[in-house]
């Protein structure tokens, strides 16, 4: 039964990495520009939106341009946090080798 209790403190010990990993992820901030800039998006590493800062001579724009760029920017900020977030797990997960797993 050794080894089901070393299972066991690794598996703790993978729940407290991935716990400090997710305060890391949520002081990490991502920005994303579109339109040259008219747009920002900032995320946290989680995909928490954080803020939307727009170019006011851009807002003169056709609103559909407004709204597609304003997409484009949210879209590509939350891939970029999707990204980072998952790249930070792998690390965090594969320092964890559970037997009888691969």
């Amino acid at each position: 039964m050794a080894g089901v209790g070393k299972l066991l403190k690794q598996a703790q010990k993978m729940q407290r990495s991935i716990e400090s990993l997710q305060s890391q992820l949520a002081t990490k901030e991502i920005e994303v520009a579109a339109g040259g800039g008219a747009v920002k998006v900032k995320v946290d590493g989680t995909g928490k939106f954080l803020a939307f800062t727009f170019d006011p001579e851009f807002l003169k724009e056709d609103a559909k341009l407004v709204a597609e760029t304003v997409l484009a920017a949210a879209q590509d900020a939350a891939k970029q946090a999707k990204e980072y977030n998952d790249a930070e797990m792998q690390k965090v997960t594969s320092a964890f080798q559970m037997p009888g797993m691969m």
